[in-house]
């Protein structure tokens, strides 16, 4: 299996941005596609955006417009830059494969948004 280790999280304030990276130990698109996944407290983790190995991103709606996903192939890196946060969007979030995951779910990296 692949390992995912995220990083890039912290606490911002409102309207104030970040960028995420995910790592992957291995080929990333065994499904077609990588995603970045978040999960607040008491919430069910959730797709937030993903890529194929194309380029092809796809934005949940909540975020589409303040997100952006990309990926460096050669190193088998994603990313999720993030701007405009709200505090709704505080949770922590995971990479992994779509529509099937491609290794363990790592520790995730905390996003909080608060002023």
């Amino acid at each position: 299996q692949v390992q995912l280790v995220e990083s890039g999280g912290g606490l911002v304030q409102p309207g104030g941005s970040l960028r995420l990276s995910c790592a992957a130990s291995g080929s990333m698109y065994r499904f077609g596609a990588m995603g970045w996944y978040r999960q607040a407290p008491g919430q069910q983790r959730e797709l937030v955006a993903r890529i194929t190995t194309g380029g092809r991103a796809v934005y949940e709606e909540s975020v589409k417009g303040r997100f952006t996903i990309s990926s460096d192939n050669a190193k088998n890196t994603v990313y999720l830059q993030m701007n405009n946060l709200k505090p709704e969007d505080t949770a922590v979030y995971y990479c992994n494969g779509w529509p099937g995951i491609v290794g363990s779910w790592g520790q995730g990296t905390q996003v909080t948004v608060s002023s």
